[in-house]
């Protein structure tokens, strides 16, 4: 079966896009490239996932006509290459949107968990320092100072990877 006469699957289409973005490509040209081979969902479904393996837009160069110009963080992709080489193949849209899903509500659950750790431990240690047991409630605070930095430091990691 020739190349042209089969579909490319999203993984090895944003492999492709990847070695594409090395020396730098527009958002159009990646779409024209791929017309063949693949549906504009799938290719842009591709981007998102090569997205997550170094490529990123260079706003300064985005063109009217063309779009997004994409070029690859050569580090990043460097250190996930094997990665890229052997990640599980996307088979539909609904497995991209249930994978991102799950993600996003393990890290809002992880994230209220240590909140909630948090406030548990001071609220406390409060109690124990108003009810005359100060070098617990003094530790309970201590933990509590503990577990809001570990919560702070957790939101930040977070955003940046939402």
């Amino acid at each position: 079966m020739s190349e042209i006469a089969r579909r490319l699957t999203v993984a090895e289409l944003s492999q492709r896009i990847l070695e594409m973005a090395k020396t730098g490509v527009y958002r159009a040209s990646v779409f024209e490239a791929f017309q063949p081979v693949a549906t504009k969902k799938q290719i842009s479904q591709a981007i998102r996932h090569a997205k997550q393996f170094g490529l990123h837009s260079v706003a300064k160069l985005r063109d009217v006509e063309l779009g997004t110009y994409y070029q690859v963080d050569a580090v990043k992709c460097q250190s996930l290459q094997q990665i890229v080489r052997t990640t599980v193949p996307l088979e539909s849209p609904e497995d991209l949107l249930k994978r991102t899903t799950t993600a996003l509500l393990t890290i809002q659950r992880m994230l209220a968990v240590a909140g909630g750790g948090a406030i548990a431990l001071f609220g406390i240690g409060l109690f124990c320092l108003i009810t005359s047991k100060p070098q617990l409630g003094l530790g309970l605070l201590t933990s509590a100072a503990s577990a809001i930095g570990v919560w702070v430091l957790q939101k930040a990691v977070a955003k940046r990877a939402l």
